[in-house]
């Protein structure tokens, strides 16, 4: 793919509509950005497709996209690019999955810096790299100024899982334990703090990060884990509220065994939010048996991604499917569906 060599202006250069004509200078921009970055013979091949060749039989496919909008493109502790790998790989890990190959979809503005671009494709592969994952096929579109924001991406992502292995929602019963593999609300208050221009002693940072790797450090340790899931967008109340449904029971939570950065809740607090309801993209929801539920949280703790996790709650028989929080004063409380979005382009 030496067709296209003249070079990009990419300190000073910016998207324009040809870059997206799907003639010379797409391919440009695919070989110079993409190409180069994403390497690998997967992505080499140049077809429309990638083919691909599970590592072994008896396994099955975890398959997730996801579209990612984030403002600002750049934020404490991250940006859209690395945020769009961590997102997907994280689905995909969910199922017990590993993640293997990711598909990459740009959508972006005319007008838009190609300095910018390099540096959100340059993060990105590296989170792949980090993740052990190829961006193995992908597309490339651009649209007129002002109707894009400046860059959008969407992904898809495949992994691999034993057949045996079955974890989901639907798994989840009365007599099981609920634990939080770290603090909540890091990454869209960081977002929150960021658009804001507010300013704290300790720099507020987003949790963006991998958990494929805490995920196989769980499915080693051999507890009975019937259910992982990671609380992004709505938070952990909306994805305890989603699960309660989808398993026909009821969750209870105890307030303060839930983990909170302190200038997380302050921030919260001072702008009327609840950090049960703000997007994490670092931090998992596991359900086990409630005997093996001290063995499950020292496996979490002995893990770099786990290393504030906590039991947080248990599962109960519940007809209404309600999630209610048991509050240090001795009372209770309804945790509901979140409603609205009080943080929109979080992720």
């Amino acid at each position: 793919m030496k067709l296209h060599e003249k070079p990009l202006d990419k300190a000073q250069g910016r998207i324009d509509m040809t870059h997206g004509s799907g003639g010379r200078a797409t391919a440009r921009l695919i070989e110079q950005v993409f190409a180069s970055a994403f390497d690998n013979p997967a992505l080499a091949e140049a077809n429309d497709q990638a083919r691909l060749t599970l590592p072994e039989p008896g396994m099955r496919l975890a398959f997730s996209s996801d579209s990612f909008v984030i403002s600002p493109l750049f934020f404490p502790g991250g940006d859209i690019g690395s945020l769009a790998v961590h997102g997907t790989v994280n689905d995909v890990a969910m199922a017990g999955a590993k993640p293997l190959w990711l598909s990459a979809g740009f959508i972006i503005e005319e007008g838009f810096p190609i300095a910018d671009l390099e540096r959100i494709v340059r993060s990105m592969a590296e989170a792949a790299r980090n993740c052990g994952v190829s961006i193995v096929t992908g597309d490339t579109k651009v649209v007129e100024k002002g109707k894009a924001d400046g860059l959008y991406i969407n992904t898809a992502g495949i992994g691999v899982f034993r057949a045996e292995l079955d974890l989901s929602a639907r798994r989840v019963r009365a007599g099981d334990a609920v634990l939080l593999s770290g603090l909540i609300g890091d990454h869209g208050v960081a977002i929150l703090a960021h658009r804001e221009k507010l300013s704290f002693v300790t720099p507020l940072l987003s949790d963006s990060a991998p958990l494929n790797g805490l995920v196989e450090h769980l499915l080693a340790s051999g507890v009975e884990i019937h259910a992982l899931r990671d609380p992004t967008r709505g938070g952990l109340a909306t994805t305890l509220n989603e699960i309660a449904g989808t398993a026909e029971v009821g969750i209870r939570l105890e307030e303060s065994a839930i983990p909170v950065r302190e200038s997380v809740r302050g921030v919260c607090e001072v702008l009327g939010l609840d950090p049960l309801y703000i997007a994490n993209e670092g931090c998992l929801i596991a359900f086990c048996p409630q005997d093996q539920a001290d063995r499950l949280l020292q496996a979490m703790r002995a893990h770099d991604k786990g290393r504030d996790a906590a039991i947080i709650g248990k599962v109960v028989s519940d007809s209404r499917f309600w999630v209610e929080m048991h509050t240090p004063l001795g009372g209770s409380r309804i945790v509901d569906w979140l409603n609205g979005e009080p943080l929109p382009r979080i992720c």
